[in-house]
């Protein structure tokens, strides 16, 4: 079974730092896996402008306000805004998977100290761990490569070794890995709970990185 990961590109590194083995059949290391209004004449004279609308020099437009992410997790709360012009199509996914509960008791299933935390697959749900990594939402999002770097409190999103596999599993990078840039899909940071992931990506684990005790996830998408 397919399985979604940081493929080949950062197979070496995580085995070189952490001497992980690959079996037939386990996932990669690590996995990383739309008014019509009708204009109004407005006549400008100086600073003043006369009709419906009243422009003033030197005012400062009001922010729109922006939808992010909140994750909560027993080792607490994690925010994540959004990079909707890097890569709208996956950030629209994220979201609307959000609203529909798709994540709500999904978990962490690989951490990966120095590395990265990874959840969002549906398969954690239940008891058996042997399929973790390898679920997802049914569908494929094609590939929206930027320029934004994996760095610390990045959030990008998870693939096979089909550049056009993601689906639902994201990760949030606790370091610097630039390795993956342009072959991983950015689309969001941390902006919030990074102290959350640093316990997350510290707990006990077993040898395919899976924590020992499940952290699961609720999350929902808010105004602010």
């Amino acid at each position: 079974m397919k399985r979604w990961a940081i493929y080949t590109v950062c197979l070496l590194f995580v085995c070189t730092s952490i001497g992980c083995t690959k079996k037939d059949g386990q996932e990669e290391q690590p996995v990383v896996r739309t008014e019509d209004v009708s204009p109004q004449k407005i006549e400008t004279v100086g600073t003043q402008t006369q009709g419906t609308s009243t422009a003033i020099e030197g005012e400062i437009p009001e922010k729109k306000p922006e939808e992010i992410a909140v994750i909560d997790t027993r080792f607490g709360q994690i925010k994540i805004r959004f990079f909707e012009n890097d890569a709208p199509n996956h950030v629209q996914n994220f979201k609307n998977l959000a609203k529909q509960g798709f994540y709500n008791n999904t978990t962490f299933h690989r951490v990966i100290p120095g590395f990265m935390i990874q959840g969002g697959d549906p398969n954690t749900k239940d008891d058996d761990r042997s399929n973790d990594g390898s679920g997802g939402p049914g569908f494929n999002v094609r590939a929206e490569f930027n320029s934004r770097s994996h760095q610390r409190g990045i959030v990008s999103m998870a693939r096979s070794s089909d550049p056009h596999s993601a689906g639902s599993q994201f990760f949030i990078c606790v370091a610097p890995a630039t390795f993956l840039d342009r072959q991983y899909t950015v689309f969001g940071e941390v902006i919030s709970g990074m102290d959350a992931a640093d316990k997350i990506v510290s707990v006990p684990r077993d040898p395919r990185d899976n924590p020992l005790e499940k952290i699961a996830m609720t999350m929902t998408v808010i105004r602010r």
